[in-house]
C-alpha cells in the first residue's frame, strides 16, 4: 500500500498490487488491473520507488516473522 495525491490535493492510499500500468502525460496516469484510471500528482519514478521501498518492508517482514517462528517452534 502506498500513499499517493491526488490531483486535487486529496491524499489517499493504493493497493500497488493493482497497477497495471503508468503513463506521464505530463500528469502521471495510472492505469489499475479492472482499467480503471488514476490521475495522480507524484511523477512515475516516484510512485515506482514509493512501490519497490513498500514490497522491501514486506518482504523483510516476511523473512522476520519466519526466522522468529522457526526460533519458537
Amino acid at each position: 500500500m502506498i500513499w499517493l495525491t491526488r490531483m486535487n490535493g486529496k491524499k489517499f492510499v493504493l493497493n500497488c498490487d493493482l497497477i497495471r500500468s503508468m503513463e506521464s502525460t505530463p500528469d502521471t496516469v495510472i492505469t489499475l488491473t479492472q482499467g480503471e484510471k488514476l490521475m495522480v500528482r507524484e511523477d512515475a519514478e516516484a510512485i515506482v520507488r514509493l512501490t519497490l521501498e513498500f514490497k522491501r518492508k514486506i518482504s523483510q517482514a516476511d523473512v522476520s516473522f519466519s526466522i522468529s517462528a522457526k526460533s519458537e517452534g
